[in-house]
This record gives structure tokens, C-alpha cells and sequence, in this order.
């Protein structure tokens, strides 16, 4: 069962702009399609019929081991697809969002495969999440099936691949989302499809002493905390800068490190419609602040909740990539 094949998906993408490639061979039968390199880590591996057992977990395909003894699973494309789709979006949703979903997903791995590597991917929520065969789902393998070698494709290239949980409403673009170079497909606008979302309207407290010990770690220079502003409001309406008051002096850091450090979980996302100090308990000391707002995740292309309620209404996979991915098209490997 071990193998040390390599993958064609780093050619891929470094080649997005030349078009499309031929598919390598993988596995018997005269299957052809494109390998991926899945990266499993330590741990030892028993070979099964039709795949292998790794951490008592089945995987398909089969499998090699790198010098240092981590596992690399060698795997047919939509295979790995089939484990992905229903980790990434609920199996029971729509055909046709489930299918959006695996159409984003083989763009998401194609662009972020490095060739220089002996692996091309992450099985977690670094990459896209992959758990092997338990996770498969009948009604996502129907939509992987359906949508083998289709991505998203703009101009000659490929699209840039970005997707989250719910919007809130209002879909963010990439250049305010990150501060890169604008793309003419990944824009802010509207999104009426995403309100069944249980995060759609969202509120959160953020108590004092969690907060100071943020401060601490990223601006340690302001000395106690005693407040903390969101400020700088884009165009979709989620914040740019916190700004962080303390004894001693005010700093003001990116709102999306601000984010992580809090924890994505405790403010779901950006989009945020009020805040307010908490009230104090008769010390001193900073309360917290409260906050309402919308939508869980970045924003930036493919609301999935979006996707659902665009499918619920009648739309095809084709019209809600063209919806959270404006002008794109979609084209074959």
C-alpha cells in the first residue's frame, strides 16, 4: 500500500494562468484524476482493503511515510472532496449549495498546494477539514460526483477561493477584509439569503479581566486597560481598529488581530452593530464591553449560510458562485 507518488496540484498552481492541465493516474482501474498529498502526521498506519487504517481512522487511497515519520496520505481528488464537503457544510442543505461548496473547496486546495513540500495540504481547519471515510455523506459525495473537475475560474486563471460560515447580511471585500490588493470578484455587497443563520444577529459580552489580559499580550506599553473602542467602520460596515486605552497611554491594533486574540468564538465576527462599556460593579476597574453584531467569520466570498437560503429559493450552484463571486465562471481544471 505505500507509495511515493507525487502530486500534480502544485503545477496546478503555479500554472493558473496557462489553462488547463491533464490529470495524472493515481490507483488501478485506468481512474484518472489528481492526486493529493494529505498530510496525517505521526502515528502508525494498517493497510485495509481499498485504503488504510491511521490513527483508527479509515482513509482512503493510499499512503507514504516521510523521513521523519509522518504520514502522507496519497489520495484521488474527489475522495478527499468527499470527506471535506460535509466537514465544511451541513450534508442535509440544498444539492445545489452542497455542490458550491465542492466547487469552492477544489479551488481552495488548488491555489494553496505548495510543490516544494512532499505533502499539499493540512487535514485541519488550517487547510479544510478532513477526517477520512467517517465523515462522508451520501448527499455530498452526490455533489462532489456531480461537480468532478469544475473550479471557479476568472479570466484565464483561477478565482481566489474564500469562504465562511454567514455574512450577517452584507458580504466583505478582500482588499478591507486583509489590506491586499483589491480583486474585482471578491467585493462588498449585499446578502439577503443568510438570515436563518443562528449567528446572523449575534450579542456577546467581553468582560474586563479577559480583555486586560489581551491588552497585556499585544500592547502591553498602555499600562491597566480601562476601555476599549471599535473604531474605523468600512464599507460593509465591520470595524478596521480597536482602540485600546490604558493609564499609561492608547494604542490602536488591527481589528482582526484584536479578533483572534479575543477568540473568534467570543466575537464571531467584525460586523458589529453596537458596543457599549459594561456597567461597573462599584470598582474601579474596567467592566467589559458589550457588543451586538452579525454574521460569524470573515465574510469574504461564499457566505455558506447564503449559499442554503439562495438554494432554498431556487438557485443553482452556477448562480450562487456568480452572486458571492462576481464575474467568475465556472471552467474544468
Amino acid at each position: 500500500m505505500k507509495v511515493a507518488r507525487r502530486s500534480f496540484l502544485g503545477g496546478i498552481a503555479a500554472l493558473a494562468l496557462s489553462g488547463p492541465l491533464a490529470a495524472q493516474t493515481i490507483g488501478g482501474g485506468g481512474d484518472r484524476s489528481q492526486a493529493l498529498r494529505v498530510l496525517l502526521g505521526q502515528g502508525s498506519v494498517e493497510p485495509v482493503a481499498g485504503g488504510f487504517l491511521f490513527g483508527g481512522e479509515r482513509y482512503r487511497g493510499s499512503y507514504e511515510i516521510l523521513p521523519d515519520g509522518r504520514v502522507v496520505n496519497v489520495v484521488d481528488f474527489d475522495d478527499y472532496l468527499a470527506s471535506v464537503v460535509p466537514s465544511e457544510m451541513t450534508p442535509s442543505w440544498p444539492p445545489a449549495a452542497l455542490e458550491a461548496q465542492a466547487i469552492c473547496s477544489r479551488g481552495f486546495i488548488l491555489a494553496r498546494s505548495d510543490p516544494n513540500r512532499p505533502y499539499d495540504v493540512v487535514p485541519s481547519e488550517l487547510a479544510q477539514v478532513y477526517r477520512g471515510v467517517a465523515s462522508e455523506h451520501p448527499a455530498s459525495s452526490s455533489a462532489v460526483r456531480a461537480t468532478s473537475g469544475l473550479v471557479l475560474r476568472y479570466g484565464r486563471g483561477f478565482a481566489q477561493i474564500e469562504y465562511s460560515s454567514c455574512c450577517g447580511g452584507y458580504s466583505e471585500s478582500s482588499a478591507d477584509a486583509w489590506g491586499a490588493a483589491a480583486l474585482p470578484y471578491l467585493v462588498a455587497h449585499p446578502c439577503p439569503y443568510c438570515t436563518a443563520s443562528p449567528l446572523y444577529r449575534w450579542k456577546a459580552d467581553l468582560h474586563g479581566a479577559h480583555l486586560a489580559a489581551v491588552a497585556e499580550r499585544i500592547a502591553p506599553q498602555i499600562g491597566m486597560l480601562q476601555n476599549v473602542r471599535l473604531r474605523e467602520f468600512d464599507r460593509s460596515g465591520r470595524v478596521r481598529s480597536a482602540e485600546l486605552i490604558g493609564s499609561a497611554s492608547t494604542a490602536r491594533v488591527a481589528a482582526t488581530r484584536f479578533r483572534i486574540d479575543v477568540g473568534a468564538r467570543l466575537l464571531p465576527s467584525l460586523l458589529v452593530r453596537r458596543q457599549q462599556e459594561l456597567s461597573s460593579s462599584g470598582t474601579q476597574a474596567f467592566a467589559g464591553l458589550h457588543i451586538e453584531g452579525r454574521g460569524l467569520g470573515h465574510g469574504v466570498g461564499l457566505c455558506q449560510w447564503g449559499a442554503r437560503g439562495y438554494a432554498l429559493v431556487g438557485g443553482s450552484a452556477q448562480e450562487i458562485l456568480s452572486f458571492y463571486f462576481v464575474g467568475t465562471s465556472i471552467g474544468r481544471i
